[in-house]
C-alpha cells in the first residue's frame, strides 16, 4: 500500500468538503421540517374547510387521529391533541385580523430585508374587510399595492414552514393577540431563534417594546432616506439587559465587562445582523488615544455601529463625544464601500425632548436608547411586597443565631 502524501492544499480541500457536507445535512433537516409543517398546515386547512362547508363537528379530529395512527403506526404526531393544534395553527393564521396584518407586513417586507421593529401599522385594519371566526371571505384592497388574499395566505404558508413545530406551539399557547403572533413568527424565521430564545423574547416583551416605545435619533437628518429607514429598524428604544443579573450599582467598565462575558445574549438582544468587532476599540488622533466602549459591524446596513455606555441619565454632551468618535471611525476605519458609521448612546434613562435638541446640530447618525437591568414590578404589586431589608429582618427573627 502506497503511503498517503498530504499536500499543502489538502487541509483546505478537506475543510471545503466538510463544510459542504454540513451544509447539505442542515439543508436536508430544514427541508424535512418544512415539509412536515406544510403537512400539518394542509391537515389543519382540510379540517377547517370541511367544518365550514360540510358541517362536520369536532368529532372528526378524534376519528382522523385514530385512522391516521392505524395507517401510519411508525409516524409520530397524529394524536388528537396534535391534530387539534394543526387546526389551531391554520385557523389562527387565516383569521381575518391576522390576514389584514399579514397583508401590511407583506407590503413592508418587499423593502430591504431587516425585520420591522416599528410595527405600529400592524394595528391598522384594511377598510372594507369583514372578520369571521376562521377565515376572511373578502379583503378589499385599499390600493393596488396591497396583495390579494391568496397572495397573503401563500406568504403565511411559506413563513409558517420555516419554523419548527415546537416553536409554533409556544406561540399558539402564549400569544392570543394576532399582531404579536405574526411579529414572533417573522422574528423567529428571520433571526433563527431557538425555542428558549423565543420564550425569553416573549417574556421580555419584545413585541410590546417594538410598538409602544419611542425611538430617539437623528437618522432622518444624517442619512439618505432608505438607509435612515433601515437604521431605524436596527435600533431599539430600549434594551433588556436583565440577563446580566445585576442588582447593585456598578461602574461603566464593569457593565461593559458583563456585556462582553455574555456577548451571545447581548447580540441576541441587539437584533439580527450585528457582528462584534471589539471592546475599548482604540482610535488615535495625533498624540492622543480614544476608546470606543463597544464596536460592532452591521452586515445588512454595511456600517460600523459604536456603542457608548452610560450608567446615569442622558446628558447633551454625550452626543458631542459620540459625534467625535464617529468622525474618527469614518476617517480611519470605514471601508470604501461602507455606509457612514452609526453611534448608539446606551444610558439608564433619557428625556426625549432633551435628546431631540442635543441631536439637532449633529451631522453623524446618532441614536439614544435606554437599558433595563431588572424587570419592573407590576403596578398592582407595588407597595404590597416586602423590601429586601424587611425580608432579611424576618429571616433573622426566624432562624436561630449562627444560621
Amino acid at each position: 500500500m502506497k503511503p498517503i502524501v498530504v499536500t499543502p492544499d489538502y487541509p483546505v480541500f478537506l475543510a471545503e468538503i466538510k463544510h459542504r457536507i454540513s451544509s447539505a445535512r442542515l439543508a436536508a433537516a430544514r427541508s424535512v421540517n418544512s415539509e412536515l409543517i406544510l403537512l400539518y398546515w394542509d391537515i389543519g386547512r382540510g379540517i377547517v374547510e370541511k367544518q365550514q362547508t360540510a358541517g362536520w363537528g369536532d368529532a372528526v379530529v378524534d376519528r382522523l387521529a385514530l385512522d391516521l395512527r392505524n395507517e401510519f403506526p411508525q409516524m409520530n404526531g397524529f394524536s388528537p391533541r396534535n391534530i387539534w393544534d394543526m387546526r389551531r395553527l391554520y385557523a389562527a393564521c387565516t383569521d381575518a385580523t391576522f390576514l389584514e396584518q399579514a397583508a401590511r407586513q407583506l407590503v413592508r417586507g418587499r423593502k430591504p430585508p431587516i425585520l420591522r421593529q416599528a410595527v405600529a401599522e400592524l394595528a391598522m385594519p384594511i377598510k372594507g374587510s369583514t372578520p369571521n371566526k376562521v377565515g376572511v371571505k373578502k379583503m378589499t384592497r385599499k390600493t393596488d399595492a396591497l396583495p390579494t388574499q391568496a397572495e397573503v395566505v401563500n406568504f403565511l404558508r411559506q413563513l409558517v414552514a420555516e419554523i419548527p413545530w415546537g416553536h409554533h406551539l409556544v406561540i399558539l399557547n402564549k400569544l392570543p393577540d394576532p399582531a404579536a403572533h405574526l411579529y414572533y413568527l417573522r422574528a423567529t424565521a428571520q433571526f433563527g431563534w431557538s425555542r428558549s430564545v423565543l420564550l425569553n423574547q416573549i417574556k421580555a416583551g419584545a413585541y410590546e417594546r417594538a410598538i409602544k416605545e419611542k425611538k430617539t435619533h437623528n437618522f432622518a437628518l444624517a442619512l439618505p432616506a432608505q438607509l435612515a429607514e433601515q437604521a431605524n429598524e436596527m435600533i431599539k428604544s430600549s434594551y433588556n439587559l436583565e440577563f446580566l443579573g445585576i442588582g447593585r450599582a456598578l461602574k461603566e467598565r464593569e457593565l461593559e465587562g458583563r456585556l462582553i462575558s455574555r456577548l451571545q445574549q447581548f447580540i441576541l438582544e441587539l437584533g439580527y445582523g450585528f457582528c462584534f468587532v471589539g471592546r475599548q476599540y482604540r482610535l488615535v488622533l495625533g498624540r492622543k488615544e480614544y476608546f470606543v466602549d463597544l464596536l460592532f459591524y452591521h452586515r445588512f446596513l454595511k456600517a460600523l455601529v459604536a456603542f457608548d455606555l452610560k450608567l446615569g441619565s442622558f446628558e447633551p454632551e454625550h452626543t458631542g463625544k459620540m459625534d467625535f468618535y464617529l468622525n474618527l471611525l469614518n476617517e480611519q476605519e470605514r471601508a470604501k464601500d461602507d455606509q457612514p458609521s452609526i453611534g448608539i448612546i446606551l444610558c439608564a434613562e433619557k428625556e426625549d425632548v432633551e435628546v431631540e435638541f442635543a441631536l439637532k446640530t449633529k451631522a453623524n447618525p446618532i441614536g439614544v436608547a435606554e437599558y433595563r437591568l431588572q424587570g419592573k414590578l407590576p403596578a398592582q404589586f407595588k407597595g404590597r411586597l416586602p423590601s429586601a431589608k424587611q425580608l432579611a429582618d424576618v429571616m433573622r427573627e426566624i432562624l436561630p443565631p449562627g444560621k
